[in-house]
């Protein structure tokens, strides 16, 4: 009996120690089940875009106050509401607040109430771990003919990644964010840290301009000491929106099993109330195999990154698989711009002279007229717009 016990407790000491070693990053005030399912379910079908206005190149250039420009992005968020489009995700940029945090305050209070008037709830990204690591206010650079997000800046940049002294201005910006828009409910949730595992390495090609990102294993380190930070921080503010950050890369099968990811990947999963991810797969099937893997967390999900024509990734296979499932379908590009997503990853190296025949990204173009009348008929069907 004794010998049994002593087992048996050494069994359960084995089960608590291993938990707690792939649990120990989940912060107080992760929303229940329960909760979020109540608060997803006074929504209809979320559906929309990743949204810069077309005259902006990064999210510098869509909030500093001498590009600022709500003329456009009216016009613009009208012609996503008559698509039927009832969400958008929007970035936002630490140095824009460290400069004059009241005014950047008024001007997202602005958006807000811009796309409030078209019934279009606003999904706001705080961070962003891809493309350039070197962000600076004031003029950015004018777009790099046929190249993809030629201007686009991470937030923070590689400086403040690095040194961790500079973290309080950071908590600065996730926290007076937070405080500002806490119980305003034309916000729909946090996307915390866009990809924040990616180590943006292949972004530019082995022989681009930018030389200065840091190291893939260094820069994944210090990421995961920020991320965990920025939960840390959301969690105190305690906002009525739900918290997120969303997967993107990895081996799909192990997406569902969290102490068989990585540790940055375990820690956005477990403390994120919904889940999020993108799909910019080249088949269906791969597509469906991650929303089964998802399935396993019980908990809404909203796929804030999809459409890559290029890359046989397409409104006509995923949006329709996505309403079935009833998760929200949020796909990368809206009106063709500055932003030059109409071209793929793979312009980088090579760059493109002309339009393509097939864009990569966005909808439509900057007369509001669509890429594809097929796939507005699509969209349109399927948020019941027609």
């Amino acid at each position: 009996m004794k010998k049994a016990n002593i087992k048996i407790g050494l069994i359960l000491l084995s089960y608590l120690v291993c938990n707690l070693s792939y649990g120990q990053e989940i912060y107080e005030g992760k929303w229940s089940i329960k909760k979020v399912d109540k608060w997803y379910s006074q929504f209809d079908w979320v559906a929309g875009t990743n949204f810069g206005p077309s005259t902006a190149i990064n999210q510098l250039e869509m909030w500093q106050k001498e590009t600022f420009d709500p003329e456009t992005i009216d016009r613009e968020l009208r012609w996503s509401a008559e698509l039927g489009f009832n969400t958008h995700r929007v970035y936002l940029h630490n140095l824009v607040w460290e400069y004059n945090s009241e005014e950047y305050l008024d001007r997202i209070d602005q958006y807000l109430s811009i796309s409030d008037k078209y019934d279009i709830k606003t999904i706001i990204v705080l961070l962003d771990n891809v493309w350039d690591p070197n962000p600076k206010l004031g003029k950015q650079i004018d777009p790099v003919q046929g190249k993809h997000n030629s201007g686009w800046v991470q937030s923070p940049g590689r400086e403040y990644l690095e040194d961790e002294s500079k973290h309080p201005l950071i908590e600065g910006f996730i926290k007076g964010l937070l405080q500002r828009f806490k119980y305003d409910n034309r916000i729909l949730f946090w996307d915390l840290y866009n990809e924040p595992s990616n180590t943006n390495d292949s972004s530019y090609g082995k022989d681009s301009e930018f030389k200065t990102e840091l190291d893939a294993d260094i820069k994944v380190k210090y990421t995961y000491r920020l991320a965990k930070k920025v939960f840390q921080w959301a969690r105190e503010v305690n906002p009525s929106q739900p918290l997120s950050m969303g997967i993107w890369f990895g081996e799909i099968e192990n997406w569902g099993t969290p102490k068989k990811l990585p540790e940055l990947d375990r820690m956005m999963l477990e403390n994120s109330d919904i889940i999020t991810f993108h799909a910019y797969d080249d088949n269906i099937e791969d597509v469906q195999h991650k929303i089964n893997e998802l399935k396993k967390y019980g908990r809404p999900m909203i796929c804030t990154e999809y459409l890559a024509r290029g890359n046989n990734n397409h409104f006509k296979d995923i949006m329709p698989l996505f309403k079935k499932e009833n998760i929200g379908a949020i796909n990368w590009g809206f009106v063709a711009g500055k932003t030059n997503t109409i071209y793929p990853w793979s312009s980088w190296p090579k760059g493109f002279k002309e339009e393509p025949e097939v864009w990569f990204h966005d909808i439509l173009r900057k007369d509001g007229t669509p890429f594809s009348e097929d796939e507005v008929k699509l969209i349109k069907s399927l948020t019941k717009k027609e």
